[in-house]
């Protein structure tokens, strides 16, 4: 090796503060190669890549997400305006459970008559059965038991 090899710098002496030196100020520092520097950056910028990468990709699946949410939430809206526009004779009250049915014209009606009431051979065709909640919101008689379940656990959390 030659003494050109292992020259450092030929700029002038540094006389700031030890901190800001530009190159290291003791015999004993490691010598500061600009390669050694373009590869610290080189992997650096690998490893920003890789990071923002797999946060973009988090951001889009949870965008997915929202989506299918807001797809649901705008299906559950469009079948609750049918149900209350609904034919109904009587008053409707908030936490009874009413059952639609489906006249030939395609017109819906509804009834305090289950299927089973009529003994299995309902007038029309049956639509389904809905609970009316107190946010004049409809619930699927299948979901019921699930949705008291969710409150009930959310009064508990009321507590804490």
């Amino acid at each position: 090796m030659s003494d050109e090899t292992l020259k450092r710098d030929d700029g002038p002496i540094h006389q700031g503060p030890r901190q800001a030196a530009p190159y290291p100020l003791s015999r004993l520092a490691p010598a500061h190669d600009l390669v050694d520097v373009a590869r610290e950056i080189q992997e650096a910028d690998r490893m920003l890549g890789t990071v923002a990468s797999q946060k973009l990709s988090l951001i889009a699946k949870q965008m997915r997400a929202l989506q299918e949410e807001a797809r649901a939430i705008l299906e559950t809206a469009h079948r609750d305006a049918d149900l209350h526009r609904a034919t109904c004779r009587f008053q409707r009250r908030p936490g009874h459970t009413y059952h639609f049915y489906q006249k030939p014209d395609g017109g819906l009606y509804i009834s305090l008559l289950s299927p089973d009431d009529w003994r299995g051979t309902p007038p029309h065709t049956f639509f389904g059965s809905y609970r009316l909640e107190n946010d004049m919101s409809w619930t699927s008689a299948e979901d019921v038991a699930k949705v008291d379940a969710d409150r009930a656990s959310l009064k508990i959390l009321e507590k804490f």
